[in-house]
Protein backbone atom coordinates (compact mmCIF):
# COMPACT_ATOMS: atom_id res chain seq x y z
CA UNK A 1 0.00 0.00 0.00
CA UNK A 2 1.01 3.80 -0.54
CA UNK A 3 1.36 5.46 2.25
CA UNK A 4 1.39 9.92 2.55
CA UNK A 5 4.12 10.56 4.92
CA UNK A 6 3.37 14.02 4.69
CA UNK A 7 3.64 17.36 2.12
CA UNK A 8 5.66 16.45 -0.90
CA UNK A 9 6.62 12.96 0.09
CA UNK A 10 5.55 9.78 -1.14
CA UNK A 11 6.50 6.20 -0.64
CA UNK A 12 5.58 2.82 -1.71
CA UNK A 13 5.73 -0.52 -0.37
CA UNK A 14 8.14 -1.37 -3.05
CA UNK A 15 10.54 -4.77 -1.84
CA UNK A 16 13.99 -3.33 -1.96
CA UNK A 17 14.95 -6.55 -3.68
CA UNK A 18 13.10 -5.34 -7.13
CA UNK A 19 15.16 -1.52 -6.44
CA UNK A 20 18.24 -3.71 -6.16
CA UNK A 21 18.08 -5.67 -9.78
CA UNK A 22 16.77 -2.40 -11.59
CA UNK A 23 19.46 -0.32 -10.77
CA UNK A 24 22.04 -3.37 -11.10
CA UNK A 25 20.43 -3.76 -15.20
CA UNK A 26 20.36 0.68 -15.66
CA UNK A 27 24.04 -0.28 -14.40
CA UNK A 28 24.87 -3.12 -17.01
CA UNK A 29 23.28 -1.52 -19.98
CA UNK A 30 25.05 2.03 -19.77
CA UNK A 31 27.87 -0.06 -19.24
CA UNK A 32 27.40 -2.00 -22.72
CA UNK A 33 26.31 0.65 -24.47
CA UNK A 34 28.59 1.54 -28.11
CA UNK A 35 30.78 4.96 -27.60
CA UNK A 36 29.15 7.82 -29.95
CA UNK A 37 29.62 6.96 -33.38
CA UNK A 38 32.25 8.83 -35.28
CA UNK A 39 30.12 10.64 -38.47
CA UNK A 40 33.73 10.51 -40.50
CA UNK A 41 34.90 6.88 -39.80
CA UNK A 42 31.68 4.26 -41.14
CA UNK A 43 32.03 0.48 -39.28
CA UNK A 44 33.84 -1.96 -41.23
CA UNK A 45 30.91 -3.92 -42.43
CA UNK A 46 29.68 -0.47 -43.81
CA UNK A 47 32.95 0.14 -45.48
CA UNK A 48 32.95 -2.86 -46.99
CA UNK A 49 29.18 -3.03 -48.42
CA UNK A 50 29.98 0.41 -50.09
CA UNK A 51 33.20 -0.49 -51.62
CA UNK A 52 30.92 -3.28 -52.98
CA UNK A 53 28.45 -1.33 -53.98
CA UNK A 54 31.31 0.87 -55.81
CA UNK A 55 32.42 -1.71 -57.81
CA UNK A 56 29.41 -2.80 -59.12
CA UNK A 57 28.66 0.94 -59.89
CA UNK A 58 31.76 0.82 -62.20
CA UNK A 59 30.95 -2.52 -63.54
CA UNK A 60 27.63 -1.10 -64.53
CA UNK A 61 28.95 1.92 -66.10
CA UNK A 62 31.54 -0.38 -67.72
CA UNK A 63 29.25 -2.53 -69.53
CA UNK A 64 27.15 0.43 -70.26
CA UNK A 65 29.98 1.92 -72.28
CA UNK A 66 31.08 -1.01 -73.88
CA UNK A 67 27.13 -1.59 -74.75
CA UNK A 68 26.83 2.13 -76.40
CA UNK A 69 30.12 1.29 -78.48
CA UNK A 70 28.81 -1.90 -80.06
CA UNK A 71 25.03 0.13 -80.72
CA UNK A 72 27.03 3.25 -82.10
CA UNK A 73 29.06 0.46 -84.23
CA UNK A 74 26.65 -1.44 -85.82
CA UNK A 75 23.91 2.30 -86.24
CA UNK A 76 27.56 3.13 -88.46
CA UNK A 77 27.47 -0.75 -90.02
CA UNK A 78 23.86 -0.40 -90.36
CA UNK A 79 24.05 3.18 -92.11
CA UNK A 80 26.65 2.05 -94.59
CA UNK A 81 24.42 -0.85 -95.49
CA UNK A 82 21.96 1.48 -96.87
CA UNK A 83 24.29 3.66 -98.48
CA UNK A 84 25.28 0.64 -100.34
CA UNK A 85 22.00 -0.50 -101.13
CA UNK A 86 20.94 2.93 -102.46
CA UNK A 87 24.14 3.14 -104.20
CA UNK A 88 23.17 0.08 -106.39
CA UNK A 89 19.73 1.34 -106.30
CA UNK A 90 20.58 4.07 -108.50
CA UNK A 91 23.09 2.30 -110.64
CA UNK A 92 20.80 -0.06 -111.35
CA UNK A 93 18.32 2.19 -112.33
CA UNK A 94 20.83 4.24 -114.72
CA UNK A 95 21.99 0.73 -116.13
CA UNK A 96 17.93 -0.04 -116.82
CA UNK A 97 17.66 3.61 -118.14
CA UNK A 98 21.10 3.12 -120.48
CA UNK A 99 19.27 -0.44 -121.49
CA UNK A 100 16.58 1.25 -122.72
CA UNK A 101 17.86 4.42 -124.31
CA UNK A 102 20.61 2.75 -126.30
CA UNK A 103 19.68 -0.96 -126.32
CA UNK A 104 19.08 -0.98 -129.99
CA UNK A 105 22.45 1.01 -130.86
CA UNK A 106 24.00 -2.20 -132.56
CA UNK A 107 20.19 -2.64 -134.66
CA UNK A 108 21.03 1.05 -135.27
CA UNK A 109 24.61 0.45 -136.95
CA UNK A 110 23.44 -2.48 -139.14
CA UNK A 111 20.45 -0.40 -140.32
CA UNK A 112 22.68 3.07 -141.24
CA UNK A 113 24.55 1.89 -144.26
CA UNK A 114 20.79 1.10 -145.50
CA UNK A 115 19.65 4.71 -145.23
CA UNK A 116 22.64 5.85 -146.80
CA UNK A 117 21.95 3.58 -149.96
CA UNK A 118 18.56 5.02 -149.99
CA UNK A 119 19.97 8.42 -150.31
CA UNK A 120 22.62 7.38 -152.49
CA UNK A 121 19.53 6.09 -154.94
CA UNK A 122 17.65 8.94 -154.89
CA UNK A 123 20.63 11.15 -155.63
CA UNK A 124 21.81 9.12 -158.96
CA UNK A 125 17.82 8.28 -159.96
CA UNK A 126 16.76 10.62 -162.91
CA UNK A 127 14.64 13.18 -162.11
CA UNK A 128 11.99 11.23 -163.84
CA UNK A 129 12.35 8.01 -162.99
CA UNK A 130 9.23 6.60 -161.53
CA UNK A 131 10.85 4.18 -158.54
CA UNK A 132 12.09 7.58 -156.75
CA UNK A 133 8.64 8.65 -155.52
CA UNK A 134 8.50 4.78 -153.71
CA UNK A 135 12.21 5.12 -152.56
CA UNK A 136 11.42 8.83 -151.32
CA UNK A 137 9.03 7.16 -149.39
CA UNK A 138 10.67 4.41 -148.14
CA UNK A 139 13.35 6.53 -146.62
CA UNK A 140 11.26 9.44 -144.91
CA UNK A 141 9.10 6.50 -142.96
CA UNK A 142 12.48 4.96 -141.90
CA UNK A 143 13.76 8.22 -140.55
CA UNK A 144 10.58 9.01 -139.14
CA UNK A 145 11.25 5.75 -137.37
CA UNK A 146 14.38 6.16 -135.78
CA UNK A 147 13.43 9.73 -135.08
CA UNK A 148 10.81 8.56 -132.74
CA UNK A 149 13.39 6.23 -131.14
CA UNK A 150 15.97 9.47 -130.50
CA UNK A 151 17.95 9.02 -133.73
CA UNK A 152 19.52 12.45 -135.26
CA UNK A 153 21.66 12.88 -138.39
CA UNK A 154 23.79 16.37 -138.99
CA UNK A 155 25.69 17.35 -141.56
CA UNK A 156 29.22 18.39 -142.24
CA UNK A 157 29.85 19.82 -145.39
CA UNK A 158 31.52 23.06 -145.15
CA UNK A 159 31.93 22.89 -141.64
CA UNK A 160 35.79 22.62 -139.93
CA UNK A 161 36.95 19.25 -139.40
CA UNK A 162 36.04 17.67 -135.82
CA UNK A 163 37.66 14.36 -135.47
CA UNK A 164 35.11 14.21 -132.67
CA UNK A 165 32.57 13.78 -134.90
CA UNK A 166 33.81 13.25 -138.43
CA UNK A 167 35.79 10.65 -140.29
CA UNK A 168 37.97 11.42 -143.24
CA UNK A 169 38.04 9.02 -145.46
CA UNK A 170 39.55 11.19 -148.21
CA UNK A 171 41.71 14.17 -148.45
CA UNK A 172 41.04 17.12 -151.20
CA UNK A 173 43.24 19.61 -152.98
CA UNK A 174 41.68 22.56 -152.60
CA UNK A 175 42.97 26.50 -152.69
CA UNK A 176 40.32 26.86 -149.74
CA UNK A 177 40.74 27.28 -146.01
CA UNK A 178 42.78 23.79 -145.24
CA UNK A 179 41.01 21.23 -143.26
CA UNK A 180 37.24 22.38 -144.16
CA UNK A 181 34.68 19.30 -144.82
CA UNK A 182 34.30 19.49 -148.53
CA UNK A 183 32.25 16.34 -149.22
CA UNK A 184 29.94 13.83 -147.31
CA UNK A 185 29.84 10.90 -147.67
CA UNK A 186 27.43 9.97 -145.31
CA UNK A 187 25.78 11.73 -142.42
CA UNK A 188 26.74 11.38 -138.94
CA UNK A 189 23.99 9.83 -136.35
CA UNK A 190 23.16 10.02 -133.10
CA UNK A 191 21.47 8.37 -130.53
CA UNK A 192 20.04 10.55 -127.33
CA UNK A 193 23.51 12.78 -127.96
CA UNK A 194 25.50 9.72 -128.03
CA UNK A 195 27.58 9.47 -131.42
CA UNK A 196 26.63 6.11 -132.75
CA UNK A 197 28.07 7.38 -136.08
CA UNK A 198 30.86 10.10 -136.98
CA UNK A 199 30.05 11.79 -140.81
CA UNK A 200 32.16 10.37 -143.38
CA UNK A 201 33.87 12.90 -145.04
CA UNK A 202 36.51 14.18 -147.60
CA UNK A 203 38.78 17.29 -145.97
CA UNK A 204 40.44 20.31 -147.71
CA UNK A 205 44.21 20.11 -148.24
CA UNK A 206 46.93 22.73 -149.37
CA UNK A 207 47.13 21.62 -153.30
CA UNK A 208 50.71 20.58 -154.37
CA UNK A 209 53.36 22.78 -154.28
CA UNK A 210 51.02 25.81 -152.98
CA UNK A 211 50.42 27.46 -149.69
CA UNK A 212 49.78 24.82 -146.66
CA UNK A 213 47.41 26.05 -143.77
CA UNK A 214 50.45 28.23 -141.97
CA UNK A 215 51.08 29.84 -145.48
CA UNK A 216 54.18 27.62 -146.28
CA UNK A 217 54.56 25.53 -148.85
CA UNK A 218 52.44 22.08 -148.83
CA UNK A 219 55.09 19.46 -148.59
Amino acid sequence: MAQDNGKGSFSADIPQSLLDEAVEAVDKRDAGAAPPADPAAAPAGERTEAERLRAELELSQAHGREAFEKLKEEHEKFLRAAADLENYRKRAQREREEVQKFGVEKLLKDLLPVVDNLVRALAAAPPDDPLSGGVKLVLKVLEEVLARNGVKSFHAVGEPFDPKNHEAIVTIPSDGPAGTVLLEHGRGFTLHDRLVRPALVGVAIAPAGGAGPDGGKAG
